[in-house]
């Protein structure tokens, strides 16, 4: 079994490290433009040897797993190039562009479009982890666009790695992921910017931060190269998503002006059924 994960990050890093527990036959090769990248994933044992574009019509699986942006141009080429039962996983945050560019390739087929909803705020290949998509969702888009036999193959490796499938169109998928992870990165950035411009003024406020507000902030940790172009491709849903929020934002400063403390507790009880909400999730999973 050959596999080759292109950006090994840590989506890819993750996804590989756990084939090469389901399959210890496997060998694992990397292709990445940053050098030290691939030298790390090397010296750290997420891949096992370096490989180039040419060595993909041998591959039985191949792992897009780079910047949305960059998905656009290095999906295409590797559909070109590999062989006619190799299985093709692209796992970006946002599906609709990556999809209308290989809609009428001739591998269409050997394409599945999947985004695991899994992940940390860190990046690299030193952040791969094994298990990392263990109880976690796998949506997967226009599956009856890929070929019967590798979607099985597919289906059968994700379920081994513990994920949950859900079948999702792209469109809809963008719009949801917009509210459950894109606006969830963006609060976290501009969270992260007010305390750090407060900062400069009171160099004792991170003296005072606790858990919670390190686990606010924790996703302004993420990469810029990789969430700045996800916001690009899926601008209209995430201002969409953004005035809804500034709305409820300011509606709560409002409360606060015209001391309603009574509303805002209203406003806050009806929003505690998060919980449950959540809770049931786990439990599905």
């Amino acid at each position: 079994m050959k596999v080759h994960v292109i950006g090994i990050g840590l989506i890819g890093g993750s996804m590989v490290l756990d084939i090469k527990n389901l399959h210890p036959e496997a060998t694992i090769y990397g292709i990445d433009n940053n050098e030290s990248h691939l030298a790390e994933a090397i010296a750290l044992g997420v891949v096992d040897a370096a490989a180039t574009f040419d060595d993909l019509a041998t591959s039985d699986l191949v792992i897009v797993s780079v910047p949305v942006d960059v998905a656009l141009i290095v999906l295409p080429k590797v559909l070109d190039v590999i062989g006619d039962n190799t299985i093709v996983f692209e796992v970006g945050s946002t599906k609709s562009p990556i999809c209308e560019v290989v809609a009428n390739h001739l591998r269409r087929r050997n394409y599945i479009a999947t985004h695991p909803i899994a992940g940390t705020e860190f990046s690299g290949p030193s952040a791969a982890i094994r298990g990392l998509f263990e109880g976690k969702t796998n949506i997967i888009c226009e599956v009856e666009k890929t070929t019967f036999k590798l979607q099985e193959k597919a289906l059968e490796l994700f379920k081994s790695m513990g994920m949950r499938i859900r079948y999702m169109d792209p469109k809809s998928h963008d719009k949801h992921i917009a509210y459950v992870s894109h606006l969830s990165h963006i609060s976290s950035f501009m969270l992260g910017k007010t305390v750090i411009n407060k900062e400069k003024d009171e160099q004792d406020i991170f003296d005072m931060a606790g858990s919670g507000f390190e686990s606010t902030v924790r996703l302004a940790k993420s990469s810029p190269a990789m969430w700045t172009p996800i916001f690009k491709q899926n601008n209209k849903q995430v201002v969409k998503t953004l005035e809804e929020y500034i709305s409820n934002l300011s509606k709560f400063k409002e409360l606060l002006e015209n001391e309603d403390y009574d509303a805002i507790y209203n406003e806050m009880q009806s929003v505690n059924k998060i919980k449950e909400i959540l809770n049931g999730m786990h439990i599905k999973k």
